[in-house]
């Protein structure tokens, strides 16, 4: 390689100068051609002078030719002495004009120069260039692309030059056939497959992107891997070796990671030691995560740094530093933990260098540590910032270094990322009991313009629902850890199925989020939209005859023979409750929500919980008045096999009737103070089994009860469900069994329960029994009052599930046997009619829900 100084002499020209200086230098060192002639032969495109140059600055005849040798201009020097001459006969190499990549699309040019070594303006060896095109090969191979191929030519210039030319072809990429690990007893290899994000291949592959080989996400796999030993009270686990190999017969890659898993250990003793008197250690104590008893975890050891840490700086310490140790006791397998607190060296942040990021704003990468420049240097609150950055999903890698400063107490803060896609387009499709097919289109971005706002746009069309809305948040609201967003929508939803109305809802959220604690969120919520509630009434869905006759239309027995008396209510009238909620009402509505979730994984949950309280105002304005609140509690937990996995789920609601809501109708009611729409509908999503809104009080005034559910204002619910994987099925399909249990109730109707739907002035029925109401008799002529089968039987179920994470989007198909529910009365309608049940629960044993991404 030619050094600086070699370099600067190889010029095609020299200056007047140049010549001047480089003689005097030879005079003046009186070297072997300070009085001779120098004869230069064999030297094309290096110039005489130049050659001459490296004869008068040395020591010797011999030194000046190693020198020019090292040049790597020439591939031989011969200099003799001829009389008063130096003869000089040189052969110069082949010099690299280019180096050329042809064919690269995936990766830009200055990633593959790296790999390279032949470079231009250097001598042309010809077995570099082939080491080169080796090199290029093995850097596809290490991205996943195994199958890429790499040529080399030599293109001949003038003059001795050449260009060198690699050319690529990318291929595709190259999937990972098998996942093998060694070493592992504890924990099978299926179950690290299973937390890892690199797949194997399988018939699925052509919709999977997991499955193909990525060195930057094996190494993350390593880590996870790594942490989930950790967690689970193995101290002494190591990753002793990871093997990748290409077969190039099979056409593709071999995985082979070898672990040392030692012994799993619990906690003995937990120590504490603060040294630093100004502290109230009680206060430190008390962040504490792990007791004696417990297994070993990492992690829980990485909380009490963070919560010690945090405490201190609060308190005034904010060079603080708190230290774990742990003395291992073989013999009983137990780690003795001890936390020393103890203050730091006083160390200044004097910059934050943010690099790599081609696409995020800087601040958006800085915002997410604790400390700014100016601010005391604290290593816990930087991993704690580096965890933050890096589940972001804004990066590919993120990778945070110091570096010493301009002084002995000031540090470097070094964060180096690698900007990665944040958008997504979706086409969705799937079919639900409840809305019948449905399909969606949405787009959204996580980052948007690098700012890391999120924003999402999403149309909906399906058989009984439709609708559109918009989402954008800002996470750090007025540069504070505030998530500020609001929510506008509108969404149509046919209810015919199982009551007998439709409803648009059209209005907007404004939400702010703030965090509590890492577990733990507050979101404050203002609602306000609008509901406009129709009756269909038509020869096909004759629902609101009885108060707008239909012209020609003949009306049927329930067995289909002409009716002996055509009566409105006969064909499916809907409910007065129904009636008195129909057209628009406005509801302005103030909530929070608090949350509390420490769940291992939002995909695939194993262990955990997620609990939510929500409590609403609807009052400030509108026309709904109402103080609701409604919770649910989630418990994920491994059970006694591997890969069995619990789930208990309760949840619960109450609405309450704050005065009389106002009528949209414009009718007179009676006899409640909620409208209809403000109760709550429900039936799987509270016991499977049971069909949507075929749970709780009904209007059993008509024979058509089965479909007019009224809501319930009070309910109850609890689930156990056990999911395992289905035996002899690759798991990375994603498919899952599941058996459970469910039982709930849901009671309370408070809505009117008259209405002078006739416009008499007068409440026909009200007071009495609404069935006996001799109004049927008569035509088109409705009962102006409700009769309510209202009972808090509590419903259960017993069924069993297939959960399907497929690369299309999650799935999940119920079968649900109903044990118990309401069978509902039977009410003599006389007039033909005769004793008829009404007011039972609605069953449906078979529930499909989910959707589709492609």
């Amino acid at each position: 390689m030619m050094s600086t100084k070699r370099l600067r002499r190889f010029r095609p020209a020299r200056s007047h100068a140049a010549l001047l200086g480089a003689a005097l230098a030879a005079v003046a060192v009186g070297g072997p051609a300070a009085a001779q002639e120098i004869v230069v032969r064999g030297n094309g495109r290096v110039d005489v002078e130049t050659v001459r140059s490296y004869i008068s600055g040395s020591g010797s005849l011999e030194e000046a030719r190693r020198n020019m040798l090292q040049t790597g201009l020439f591939s031989s020097v011969n200099i003799v002495r001829q009389g008063a001459q130096i003869v000089v006969t040189v052969n110069e190499n082949t010099t690299i004009s280019r180096v050329v990549i042809e064919g690269n699309r995936k990766f830009k040019r200055e990633q593959l120069d790296s790999e390279l070594q032949t470079k231009a303006r250097r001598p042309l060896d010809r077995r570099l260039v082939e080491a080169d095109a080796e090199r290029l090969r093995e850097f596809y191979r290490r991205i996943g692309r195994g199958n890429a191929t790499v040529t080399s030519r030599v293109v001949d210039l003038p003059n001795g030059r050449v260009d060198v030319v690699f050319t690529v072809e990318e291929g595709g990429k190259t999937g990972v056939l098998e996942i093998n690990f060694t070493g592992n007893s504890a924990v099978s290899s299926t179950r690290l497959r299973n937390l890892m994000q690199t797949g194997e291949m399988n018939l699925l592959s052509f919709l999977k992107t997991n499955d193909v080989y990525d060195e930057d996400r094996l190494a993350a796999d390593q880590e996870i891997i790594r942490r989930y030993y950790l967690k689970n009270g193995y101290a002494d686990f190591q990753v002793t070796g990871t093997d990748v190999r290409f077969d190039a017969q099979r056409g593709g890659y071999v995985i082979t990671i070898a672990v040392n898993e030692g012994a799993q250990y619990r906690v003995g003793a937990v120590g504490f030691d603060s040294r630093v008197p100004s502290l109230d250690p009680e206060i430190l104590r008390g962040e504490i995560q792990t007791d004696p008893g417990d297994v070993y975890n990492a992690e829980a050891i990485e909380k009490t740094l963070t919560g010690m840490t945090q405490a201190a700086v609060r308190r005034g310490h904010p060079f603080v530093q708190v230290r774990p140790t742990g003395a291992r006791d073989q013999a009983t397998s137990t780690v003795n933990l001890g936390f020393v607190v103890d203050e730091g060296p006083r160390v200044y942040v004097e910059r934050i260098i943010v690099r790599g990021n081609t696409r995020t704003r800087d601040y958006v990468v800085r915002r997410e540590l604790d400390i700014e420049e100016g601010d005391p240097f604290n290593k816990v609150l930087i991993d704690r910032g580096e965890r933050r950055l890096n589940n972001l999903g804004y990066f590919k890698k993120v990778r945070v270094s110091t570096e010493p400063g301009t002084a002995a107490d000031r540090v470097v803060v070094n964060i180096d990322v690698e900007d990665q896609a944040t958008g997504a387009f979706s086409i969705a499709g799937g079919y639900s009991t409840a809305d019948g097919a449905i399909g969606e289109v949405s787009i959204s971005e996580s980052n948007f313009l690098g700012r890391g706002q999120f924003v999402r746009l999403a149309g909906q069309v399906g058989q009984r629902s439709n609708g559109i809305d918009f989402s954008f948040t800002e996470p750090y609201f007025l540069g504070y850890r505030l998530a500020a967003g609001f929510d506008i929508f509108t969404k149509y939803s046919d209810q015919t199925q199982y009551s007998r109305y439709e409803n648009r809802t059209t209005g907007g959220q404004l939400r702010l989020g703030l965090p509590l604690t890492e577990e733990s969120g507050l979101t404050l919520r203002y609602s306000l939209y609008e509901q406009n509630l129709k009756i269909p009434n038509t020869l096909k869905q004759p629902f609101n005859d009885c108060t707008v006759p239909l012209p020609g239309y003949t009306r049927l027995n329930p067995d289909g023979v002409t009716a002996a008396y055509p009566n409105c209510a006969y064909d499916g009238e809907a409910s007065i409750a129904v009636k008195e909620s129909r057209g628009s009402t406005v509801t302005s509505l103030v909530g929070l929500t608090l949350a509390y979730n420490t769940v291992d994984n939002l995909k695939n949950p194993r262990s955990g919980i997620y609990a939510e309280i929500k409590p609403d105002y609807a009052g400030v304005g509108g026309d709904s008045k109402y103080f609701r609140v409604s919770g649910e509690a989630r418990a994920y937990h491994e059970l006694f096999v591997e890969d069995l996995v619990g789930v208990l789920k309760i949840q619960g609601g109450h609405t309450e009737g704050l005065g009389n809501s106002r009528s949209s109708s414009g009718l007179r009611s009676a006899g409640g103070d909620l409208r209809l729409v403000d109760h709550y509908f429900l039936g799987p999503t509270l016991v499977r089994g049971f069909a949507p809104a075929g749970i709780g009080p009904r209007d059993i005034s008509s024979p058509d009860a089965s479909q007019n559910a009224l809501g319930g204002t009070t309910y109850l619910g609890i689930s156990a469900e056990a999911q395992f994987p289905i035996p002899l099925i690759p798991r990375d399909l994603g498919l899952k069994g599941a058996v459970f249990a469910d039982a709930g109730t849901l009671f309370g109707y408070r809505g009117p329960r008259a209405l002078d739907v006739n416009g008499n002035g007068r409440f026909e029925g009200f007071g009495q029994s609404c069935a006996a109401y001799g109004g049927f008799s008569a035509l088109n002529v409705q009962p102006e009052c409700i009769s309510v089968r209202d009972r808090n039987t509590i419903r259960s179920s017993i069924g069993a599930s297939i959960l399907w994470n497929s690369p299309l989007g999650p799935l999940r198909f119920d079968y649900a046997y109903a044990l118990t529910k309401d069978n509902g009365t039977f009410v003599d309608y006389g007039n033909g009619l005769g004793r008829q049940r009404v007011g039972e629960d609605q069953t449906q044993a078979f529930r499909f829900s989910g959707g589709t991404r492609f």
